[in-house]
């Protein structure tokens, strides 16, 4: 391999992709999304039964440079997943109580009827708190003290009553407050000791240290509908109901920001986590299989039971005017073209996202530079393809024995 195609530097570490025979026609599948530069680059990550069966890499992180194995991306809602998964460890020890107030550990939010308002209130979306536009200036909005101040003072939607209303930015700053209240700890040391301690796994970053930042790959294109940006797509409308509350829900400039250095310094685990595949799909590998990943334990087998045969809380969601079905902090998935009960997880706008399939004892992990395709930046159908393909294979896999793995060295 020649060194412009990313070879190692004399005395670099090798890491080797994992292909298991059995999920061939996945990897082919993503490396065929990724030939030629425009497009970006990505990595994908599958296990069953709580063991790696594809970790597979490619494409470009920037213009520059190739996807290595180290590579990260930040994955807008894919974090909010992996912020409510740190909730449930704190749940399952009681630390925390599904049904107990928020204001009983976080005092200040018990004003303009929010007092009776609970853990799973919030974790599924129907706190009516994802009117972010006017609540905190623009410059603070990557401040997590003042956003989950603001918060707390605000009053709620009344929609919240009817439906679930989607806390684009705001779900994480208030998923956050209520885990550090609770511990007395700060949200990023709960994320390495409730996930990537257990898990063996550094990669769960909201707010990047910056000696890994020369790992980031970076975002692109602008986010919008047939090259209109976001922002400009949705302001002639914000007087019709639906289009209003998506509009309270996001900040004019926002989408561009993000493409940008600053959220690499904030703390917002609703929408600025940064992963690599591979620990996205542990994570969902341990939800997937009764909380064990390979011989750790993540979680007890009767909270992902809980995770897995959580009824939907709304039939449609007044933020995004669809079905998602939030619960507990994940959304069912969408499997090829279809949205199903039998996977969960987040995806996040853009097209990266993980999801755990408890049927099948499978998770899937993809994250990526290149957001969208050519006719709209804010998602596609890249992962739900490879999800329904990993369950074809996860499927076929029951009736063959042993794998064979294929290993490919590659730069790291």
């Amino acid at each position: 391999m020649a060194a412009a195609e990313g070879a190692p530097a004399t005395g670099a570490a090798v890491r080797t992709m994992l292909i298991d025979d059995r999920f061939t026609a996945v990897a082919a599948k993503f490396f065929a999304m990724f030939r030629y530069r425009r497009q970006g680059g990505g990595a994908l990550a599958v296990y069953l039964n709580g063991e790696p069966v594809l970790d597979i890499w490619g494409g470009w992180a920037d213009e520059h440079r190739r996807w290595r194995a180290d590579s990260m991306v930040l994955a807008y809602s894919t974090g909010k997943g992996v912020a409510a998964t740190v909730l449930h460890r704190l749940i399952e020890r009681g630390v925390l109580d599904l049904d107990a107030p928020v204001a009983d550990h976080w005092p200040e939010f018990a004003v303009r009827g929010k007092a009776e308002f609970t853990v799973r209130t919030v974790l599924n979306h129907r706190a009516g708190l994802q009117g972010i536009r006017g609540l905190v200036a623009p410059d603070e909005l990557l401040d997590h003290d003042t956003v989950a101040a603001a918060l707390a003072a605000a009053a709620p939607d009344p929609m919240r009553l009817r439906a679930s209303g989607y806390h684009a930015l705001t779900f994480g700053t208030l998923v956050a407050e209520i885990a550090e209240r609770a511990t007395g700890r700060g949200f990023t040391d709960l994320v390495r000791t409730e996930l990537a301690e257990p898990l063996g796994e550094d990669d769960f970053w909201f707010g990047v240290p910056r000696h890994h930042r020369h790992r980031l790959a970076r975002l692109s294109p602008r986010l919008g509908v047939a090259r209109i940006p976001f922002d400009t797509l949705i302001g002639p409308f914000a007087s019709v109901q639906r289009v209003r509350s998506a509009r309270s829900a996001v900040y004019d400039g926002w989408a561009d920001m993000t493409l940008g250095a600053r959220p690499y310094d904030a703390m917002m685990p609703g929408w600025n986590g940064v992963f690599t595949a591979r620990a996205l799909a542990k994570m969902y590998g341990a939800i997937a299989n009764d909380g064990l990943v390979g011989h750790r334990r993540l979680l007890r087998p009767d909270t992902t039971r809980l995770l897995a045969q959580m009824p939907p809380n709304s039939r449609y969601d007044y933020v995004l005017g669809g079905p998602p079905h939030f619960a507990l902090g994940y959304h069912r998935a969408i499997v090829g073209t279809r949205l199903t009960r039998q996977a969960f997880g987040h995806f996040g706008i853009g097209g990266s996202g993980a999801i755990a399939t408890p049927s099948l004892g499978l998770s899937v992990a993809f994250v990526t530079n290149h957001l969208g395709n050519h006719l709209m930046s804010l998602g596609d159908a890249r992962l739900p393809v490879l999800a329904a393909m990993s369950e074809r294979a996860a499927r076929s896999a029951r009736e063959v024995g042993t794998p064979d793995l294929l290993d490919a060295p590659v730069a790291s």
